[in-house]
């Protein structure tokens, strides 16, 4: 999306009397707030916009379904991106996390030159070593406290991680 395209989504949303649009496109991430409208259909504080000329054409016939289009198709999408992002929670809100019992270094194998405790798609079960956290000049071996298969490695090698920070996703089924 160029900056013209995104201005003028920005003043369609503007326009259309939406107070909050939240907006993810791959690395994109736009958050677009703006006052609630008073009881006689004026805002209590007008958003700053920049002027943009548009080109000479008779309003009516023509420019005004355009917009209409224009917004309907931009709210659309709005609509999907919500209902996406729902259908992800959900599907992540059936699996179990293992977290964090400690600040420290997240480490996946025992020693550099040794294989990863568990890979995506591992099985696990509780008392299986699933990682080590280093804190203060000890390594602690994190053990899974649920059975199910790795789907997801939240964190990154040599990291530093915060209690109760989730390190994988568990799917138990």
């Amino acid at each position: 999306m160029d900056f013209k395209e995104l201005q003028d989504f920005i003043k369609s949303i503007v326009r259309s009397g939406a107070t909050e649009v939240n907006l993810e496109m791959g690395e994109l991430k736009l958050s677009i707030k703006t006052p609630a409208k008073g009881k006689l259909g004026q805002t209590l504080e007008q958003p700053v916009i920049q002027q943009i000329t548009m080109p000479q054409q008779p309003i009516g016939m023509v420019a005004a379904p355009a917009l209409q289009q224009q917004m309907l198709q931009q709210n659309q999408m709005v609509a999907a991106n919500n209902d996406a992002a729902t259908t992800k929670e959900e599907v992540i809100s059936n699996y179990l996390t293992i977290k964090s019992p400690m600040v420290g270094t997240f480490y996946r194998k025992p020693a550099p030159n040794k294989p990863d405790f568990v890979n995506i798609g591992d099985m696990v079960s509780p008392g299986k070593v699933v990682c080590i956290v280093e804190a203060m000049k000890l390594f602690n071996e994190i053990e899974s406290e649920i059975s199910g298969k790795i789907v997801k490695i939240l964190v990154d090698e040599a990291s530093p991680i915060e209690f109760d920070q989730p390190l994988f996703l568990v799917d138990p089924s």
